[in-house]
């Protein structure tokens, strides 16, 4: 139930640039050739009048990302069942991680009502879901990168699997998952993120291992191991991935920013679970919520002398 990578997509550039001779020459050929396939710009309107930060090595401005997890099938836009928040800062060399809970109540931009923060992608897709967010967390978002969860085994299976550090033992989805260092097949990695109802900490405890995933496939993907799964990576990312990053934007993060990945930070978003009118909600306090932006705007090197004062 995971969908998003921010830097293996700029990893797999980083080891093309490395890379030498005719085999790097046409990976980094391939790599520009999906780049092209994938990009997609937010709104024409939005991307004249909301100029995304400098990320040339001469400028080196701090970027934010949401990263989208949606299960797309024909005729169903889906929701986003996973959003994720990331702010990079090269000059800290530092990266923030966070999820916001799917079930979050909040303001739906653009529709002007009170709703879960994942339905805001099935009312007006990518636009309505990047606002919905700015408009929650009070900051703008640079990029976003959508990934459509039906790819999710392709993309762990196309890097070999992946290797994290499980917290308890348990058993789910008809595998079981030691304490400790583990590795995972494509399979049990989707068992392994989808599984909530034996967490302790519930949706939270299932955020954690999302994030633990995507940073090893991060990890994975930036490895010299992973270069003869290019042609499998690409494919994977050309079929399941959108974003309004460019191939230049790309290779400038990926040359300029990758060493922030060294650092990253996580949190979660503390909520209240609560029924309105029999619905299932997460309440997010005006305080946690306040405490969010300003984190994050210190980290993008925003000006944080006010509290939000729009209703979330």
């Amino acid at each position: 139930m995971i969908k998003k990578l921010l830097i293996i997509f700029a990893s797999l550039i980083g080891v093309v640039v490395i890379g030498a001779g005719a085999y790097a020459y046409y990976l980094y050929d391939s790599v520009k050739d999906t780049a092209q396939q994938i990009h997609e710009p937010i709104d024409p309107d939005r991307e004249a009048t909301k100029p995304k930060p400098k990320v040339n090595k001469e400028d080196l401005e701090p970027i934010s990302i949401l990263l989208m997890g949606v299960d797309e099938r024909p005729g169903d836009r889906g929701r986003s069942d996973t959003m994720i928040v990331i702010t990079v800062n090269p000059k800290k060399e530092s990266m923030y991680m966070f999820n916001i809970p799917r079930d979050t109540r909040t303001l739906i931009v653009g529709r002007g009502e009170q709703d879960k923060i994942n339905h805001a992608y099935a009312f007006g897709g990518t636009k309505m879901a990047v606002e919905t967010v700015e408009h929650f967390l009070d900051i703008p978002l640079d990029y976003y990168i959508k990934v459509n969860m039906q790819g999710f085994k392709d993309i762990v299976n196309a890097v070999g699997g992946v290797t994290v550090t499980n917290e308890f033992a348990f058993s789910d989805g008809g595998y079981s998952f030691e304490e400790g260092e583990i590795h995972l097949s494509s399979e049990e990695a989707l068992a392994y993120v989808r599984m909530r109802k034996k967490d302790p900490d519930g949706d939270l405890g299932r955020n954690e291992r999302q994030r633990q995933v995507i940073k090893a496939v991060i990890d994975k993907g930036a490895s010299f191991s992973s270069i003869t799964k290019f042609d499998d990576v690409l494919d994977v990312i050309s079929e399941n991935v959108k974003t309004n990053m460019t191939f230049d934007e790309m290779k400038d993060i990926q040359a300029h920013y990758k060493g922030a990945r060294k650092t990253l930070k996580t949190f979660e978003v503390d909520a209240t679970p609560t029924n309105i009118d029999g619905i299932f909600y997460f309440l997010v306090p005006e305080e946690e919520r306040n405490e969010i932006t300003q984190k994050l705007k210190e980290h993008l090197g925003m000006e944080t002398g006010s509290d939000q004062t729009t209703t979330n």
